[in-house]
């Protein structure tokens, strides 16, 4: 059985954004050499979010809105996280409904996908640099 290993980087300027990395994973299972196979892609910070939808823009003006009503931004002393001096609770929340990670079939050397499924990275707490884990394991 073959492991491969890639970490992907970003840094959105803005708090809340999604970056469609659909080209990133397949690229990276090319390399890999792994036709049949597990890939799993995974944000490796508690306020960022890999997840699996669809790629179409008012989708992700609809996530924006929906995820700010369920967990607004501010005020910031709603949140007794904020306490502690930090102003991105709402991003903790946002973070555990949209999801750590997905894994993804690997099939004949290509993501098993069903129709429109992409693969994208949110962030819910951006102007940093943070990264997305990308692990393949098969034959």
């Amino acid at each position: 059985m073959k492991s491969y290993r890639r970490e992907l980087w970003f840094n959105i300027p803005e708090r809340m954004g999604f970056v469609r990395i659909t080209d990133q994973v397949e690229e990276t299972i090319g390399e890999s050499g792994v036709s049949e196979g597990l890939v799993l892609v995974n944000a490796m910070h508690i306020t960022a979010s890999v997840f699996i939808n669809d790629n179409e823009s008012g989708l992700w003006n609809d996530f924006q809105w929906w995820l700010e009503e369920l967990a607004p931004h501010a005020p910031i002393d709603q949140y007794r996280h904020n306490d502690t001096g930090e102003d991105n609770a709402d991003a903790h929340l946002k973070r555990t409904v949209m999801g750590r990670e997905v894994v993804v079939a690997i099939t004949e050397g290509k993501l098993d996908f069903g129709p429109w499924e992409e693969i994208f990275y949110g962030e819910f707490d951006g102007r940093r640099r943070k990264r997305v884990l990308i692990k393949i394991i098969g034959e």
